[in-house]
């Protein structure tokens, strides 16, 4: 299934979403929930739940069966916060 998933994703979503610098990738399946992860410039948008309920969602549950809900990934990367971590103690970078 999250092979399924990927490759709705890359086919069917990304190329839309490519028209606005973005991108979404599968971070887990469990029990029918998709979790997305949304890169580029989507990740930063300040419509991205509107992007993953409107568009990302109907398209993988739409194409995926079994999926029951896609929820948006936005965990934020331990590299991101060492360089945080690092900016504010002033080290540099």
């Amino acid at each position: 299934m999250n092979e399924e998933i990927q490759k709705v994703l890359e086919e069917k979503v990304n190329p839309a979403l490519a028209g606005h610098f973005g991108g979404a990738v599968l971070v887990s399946l469990e029990n029918g929930v998709a979790t997305v992860k949304m890169t580029g410039a989507c990740a930063t948008c300040p419509s991205v739940r509107y992007t993953l309920e409107d568009f990302v969602k109907g398209v993988v549950m739409e194409n995926c069966a079994g999926v029951s809900d896609v929820v948006l990934d936005n965990s934020v990367s331990d590299e991101l916060i060492e360089t945080a971590r690092s900016m504010m103690s002033g080290g540099r970078l």
